[in-house]
């Protein structure tokens, strides 16, 4: 084995313990960490001067960027359609994509070396997929770093493909997670994406004295009748619709929660009370001037209708539970004094 191979081996025994460091402690984002040090192996194996991990998304048709390697400065998310660039190419066609020449290549996007200088000279990427032989992502390479600076399609291939694999399976586990905090028919967090979010984010602002967390719990008026008069394909219609009002309601830091049936939370944060009376009621007046414009089958309906809400201010002296039931006591006092409105 020649020296450099040596060193190869020991920087990928290197980055295997730093991973199962991070792994290991709490403190840490294990996923985040996870693709930057397998990028990074990746990276290592085939002996590149740069790599990048994309995931797929599917239900929005584009690609974009998890983690870089090899970049000076911190990198900004890359989003990109799905049917574009070399990513793009090389998922559709469900096959590894080498180029030894990206200038001349129809598929390459040279905008970003024309604006920051870099000389992209030759580009490896291999599509990534889950257990069930779907594809989800791609692993990219640029600029080999040996002598003649290409990349060879069977020994670089060979190598990458430990990363690619791990890669897949981190993702696979990556997109479970978030699936599993997130309701299928609106595409809000769910309540167990409610109290991985809540500790993650906004236990340290609620235990803050100097910040305050605030929220509204909210239901669909009279919502049974939607559903006993319409059908059920336009009641899901109806929680769509409050779901995009809602996701249109909500500031940056903030997060809305289908927390059961017709029932939704927003969590907000940096907002006392009256901050989120006037955001709940700007909710109310909006969803009860805009109503659901649906479609079953052949039919078309029109569907009026209004929601009630309860808003209340984290108390940390409270558990999770007990302050979303205090505002749970009143929503229900808005709902017995007549719906569509707010009770703070």
């Amino acid at each position: 084995m020649s020296s450099e191979d040596t060193k190869t081996l020991s920087d990928i025994f290197d980055l295997s313990e730093t991973l199962y460091a991070a792994m290991s402690d709490v403190n840490v984002n294990v996923h985040e960490k996870i693709f930057i040090h397998l990028t990074e192996l990746g990276r290592l194996l085939v002996n590149a001067d740069r790599a990048s991990f994309w995931k797929w998304d599917k239900m929005s048709h584009t690609l974009w960027t998890m983690t870089a390697t090899g970049l000076d400065g911190e990198m900004n998310r890359i989003e990109i359609p799905d049917d574009t660039g070399l990513v793009g190419k090389s998922l559709h066609d469900g096959k590894v994509f080498i180029t030894n020449d990206p200038y001349n290549c129809p598929y390459f996007n040279s905008s970003v070396d024309k604006k920051t200088g870099y000389v992209t000279k030759s580009i490896l990427t291999m599509p990534v997929a889950n257990v069930n032989g779907e594809f989800i992502g791609a692993y990219q390479v640029i600029n080999k770093l040996d002598e003649d600076g290409c990349f060879d399609e069977k020994r670089d291939c060979k190598k990458l493909s430990l990363a690619a694999v791990l890669c897949g399976l981190a993702l696979e586990s990556d997109v479970f997670l978030e699936e599993s905090h997130t309701d299928r028919l609106t595409r809000l967090r769910n309540r167990m994406g409610f109290f991985n979010d809540f500790h993650k984010k906004y236990d340290a602002i609620a235990n803050d004295p100097n910040r305050s967390l605030s929220l509204f719990i909210c239901d669909i008026d009279k919502f049974k009748s939607v559903n006993d008069t319409y059908g059920h394909n336009i009641g899901d219609e109806v929680l769509r619709h409050a779901s995009s009002i809602l996701m249109q309601h909500c500031n940056p830091g903030d997060g809305v929660y289908r927390w059961g049936g017709e029932e939704f939370i927003m969590l907000m944060a940096d907002a006392d009370m009256e901050k989120c009376r006037i955001k709940a009621e700007e909710v109310r007046l909006f969803m009860e001037q805009n109503d659901c414009e649906a479609k079953d089958g052949d039919n078309e309906y029109t569907v009026h209708h209004t929601m009630s809400f309860g808003v209340t201010t984290f108390d940390p002296n409270k558990t999770i539970e007990e302050n979303i039931s205090v505002a749970d006591e009143k929503l229900y006092t808005a709902k017995e004094t007549g719906r569509n409105r707010v009770v703070s």
